[in-house]
């Protein structure tokens, strides 16, 4: 049996877990919902939980993992219960139906923590919580599990014929699941999300997703909440010339930025689709703010070491029109050194000069930077549409309905 201790000590890590699980659910609903929504929880470009969230690793099939945590720590809480009223025989094996739980879940945050730390590089403070939440349930439930692990089907078995027989257990899984399917049928994901049709005469098209008209009744409506949003932003006039487009996009980034690199693959299709289908109504006009103090005088610390470098390749490609394999690479090896990018200049970018020009160039990459920070950019990407500004990266959904939402208003 769980001793009280014990149990106390199982309790008290799920509800932390549980606490920064639904923290971390409710700050990714907002980022689905509201367009530059600034989590409670981003701190630094390195500690941001928005970062993570909106990243490949924080969603699975388009559920975000904040949910099933959720869900886990919930099940854990409710196993701790019954712990102490369930049946003695249940009793006795709730400990190992628990470490056999914890034993999952310490695979899932082992490899998500890789992915936050390693790849994204990228602290998320409420994964953190929820990652000491998992460990203890681990910890805790390892240590009072008694019961062999290879009779632990059978007893299963027993226990769930026992708990069939129970109405008090029955009503209890019944809420359990019930809050499972609302939880995952309810909560946005790209797939629910609708797209407003766009007058022709805008240069617009409807995204290929689901018509507005055959939507879920529950899907939002991510062009509605742009313009609602929008509505109420000031726009900032950017001395960036439109070139007769109606809808004038400015990133301000960073070339070794993992969320830089996140919203650039998402977004290049949905720019690619506008572009073919209505050429010349949207510009899409990358600026560069660095961090790296080397080169953005904005900054005191150096947080991505080879930045200028970067800047400064992409834009020596270019004048050989190889900026786009050039921006490629640097996004695809952001731990790139000075030197790396260096010869990646040259390689890919057909940049034989690099050492010689590298003063020259590196002063348009100052002006883009202090530009960034006269108009109160602080991290990167920053966004901004039609001088709407954005901090952050938008989910995909929620740009392709920016940029149908403002050439529905250009058209007006």
């Amino acid at each position: 049996m769980m001793s009280a201790r014990a149990r106390a000590g199982l309790v008290a890590f799920a509800l932390l877990g549980l606490a920064a699980a639904a923290s971390a659910m409710y700050v990714h609903y907002q980022l689905l919902r509201q367009p530059g929504y600034a989590s409670f929880c981003d701190f630094s470009q390195t500690m941001s939980c928005s970062q993570v969230y909106l990243s490949r690793f924080g969603s699975i099939a388009g559920v975000p993992v904040a949910i099933p945590g959720t869900i886990w720590f919930v099940l854990v809480l409710l196993l701790a219960g019954a712990a102490r009223s369930g049946p003695p025989a249940f009793r006795e094996n709730v400990p190992s139906y628990v470490f056999v739980l914890a034993t999952l879940a310490l695979a899932v945050i082992l490899y998500l923590g890789y992915a936050s730390f390693f790849i994204l590089r990228t602290v998320c403070v409420l994964c953190l919580a929820t990652y000491a939440g998992v460990i203890g349930v681990f910890l805790i439930s390892g240590a009072v599990t008694t019961v062999p692990m290879t009779t632990l089907p059978r007893r299963l078995l027993t226990d769930l014929r026992a708990l069939a027989a129970s109405p008090t257990a029955i009503v209890v899984a019944l809420l359990f699941l019930a809050g499972t399917g609302s939880a995952l049928a309810f909560f946005p994901r790209e797939a629910t999300f609708a797209f407003p049709p766009v007058p022709a005469a805008t240069g617009a098209s409807p995204t290929p997703q689901t018509p507005a008209s055959q939507a879920p009744q529950q899907a939002a409506d991510p062009g509605s909440e742009f313009e609602r949003w929008a509505a109420s932003q000031p726009r900032v006039n950017l001395p960036v010339p439109n070139e007769g487009a109606k809808v004038l996009i400015v990133k301000f980034s960073d070339y070794q930025c993992p969320a830089c690199a996140q919203t650039y693959e998402w977004y290049r299709s949905i720019l690619a689709k506008y572009n073919a289908s209505y050429p010349g109504q949207v510009r899409f006009v990358t600026l560069d703010f660095p961090l790296n103090p080397a080169c953005n005088a904005a900054l005191t610390r150096v947080v991505h070491l080879a930045a200028c470098e970067a800047a400064a390749a992409v834009r020596l490609a270019r004048e050989r029109g190889r900026g786009d394999a050039m921006e490629q690479w640097a996004y695809a090896n952001q731990t790139a050194t000075p030197e790396m990018v260096r010869a990646a200049a040259r390689d890919v970018g057909g940049v034989t000069d690099f050492d010689a020009r590298y003063a020259g160039v590196i002063q348009s990459v100052k002006t883009d930077a202090a530009l960034g920070s006269l108009n109160n950019v602080r991290s990167t990407p920053t966004f901004f549409i039609n001088g709407l500004m954005i901090a952050g990266g938008m989910p995909p959904q929620i740009f392709d309905a920016a940029i149908a939402s403002e050439l529905k208003r250009a058209s007006k």
